[in-house]
């Protein structure tokens, strides 16, 4: 992991729309990423990651009718540190409904498809990384195909949660796909380290990207100034840009 990647505004979204890499990166349909018996199962560091980072992905999967299985790692619950209004107890309850409400908002089937909570320490994932992969194997089958978050994406749970998805997917011979997440915050337009090769643009239409919007909106907890410490937004405006583009790019 890069150090302290993620500081600042970042990389704005008029350098990536001129991108050369970024708009030559070939499209790839949900059906191509899930086949029709196989399971799509989520694995999200954190509450508001499933649907940042693939809160398109999830609409088609529910419109062609596929099982999903989610995992949320954590409770994401070390995200205002020190706020004596969000403080861990209070974002432990409220982040997974946030998360909950905007599976809602995309339209997902909550009563049919299966939504596991991991309990693993917010921002200390990769301390638990054996344990998380454990954790993962007796969930994942080998027909099951994985989406999780880069394993160089420059959050450190985001790293630790891509590389015990990996390790996890492989032991038992299912397919693993990751989602850049804050990538789009430290890297630049053409950074070689993005392994261009292997990404895919999944499209999405301008419905389904109004209905991500609408679900971002879900989690208040991390859109708003901090009003005991002043803390800015966790997901800025400019944040907020980048991630709620019309396709989602996926790494094979």
């Amino acid at each position: 992991m890069r150090a302290n990647p993620i500081i600042g505004s970042g990389t704005s979204l008029q350098a990536w729309n001129s991108s050369n890499h970024l708009g030559e990166v070939d499209a790839i349909s949900c059906a191509q990423l899930v086949s029709p018996h196989a399971r799509a199962v989520i694995v999200s560091p954190h509450p508001d990651d499933e649907i940042l980072g693939c809160g398109g992905l999830l609409q088609l999967l529910a419109r062609e009718q596929r099982q999903i299985l989610l995992i949320s790692v954590t409770d994401g619950s070390a995200s205002h540190k020190g706020s004596r209004y969000w403080t861990p107890q209070r974002l432990s309850v409220v982040r997974p409904q946030e998360s909950a409400d905007a599976l809602k908002r995309l339209g997902l089937p909550l009563n049919e498809m299966k939504w596991v909570h991991g309990g693993f320490t917010d921002t200390a994932v990769s301390d638990q990384e054996n344990q998380l992969q454990a954790f993962l194997l007796t969930y994942l089958q080998p027909s099951d195909v994985v989406f999780t978050t880069w394993c160089e994406d420059g959050h450190g749970d985001h790293e630790a949660v891509g590389r015990a998805s990996l390790a996890a997917a492989r032991q038992v011979g299912a397919t693993v796909h990751e989602i850049p997440v804050w990538t789009w915050h430290w890297a630049s337009p053409e950074d070689p380290r993005i392994p261009w090769q292997r990404a895919r643009k999944l499209h999405l239409d301008k419905w389904m990207l109004a209905r991500k919007r609408h679900a971002v909106q879900a989690f208040a907890s991390q859109l708003y100034r901090d009003p005991d410490t002043g803390q800015e937004p966790v997901l800025s405006s400019v944040t907020l840009e980048r991630l709620l583009q019309p396709f989602e790019v996926v790494f094979l």
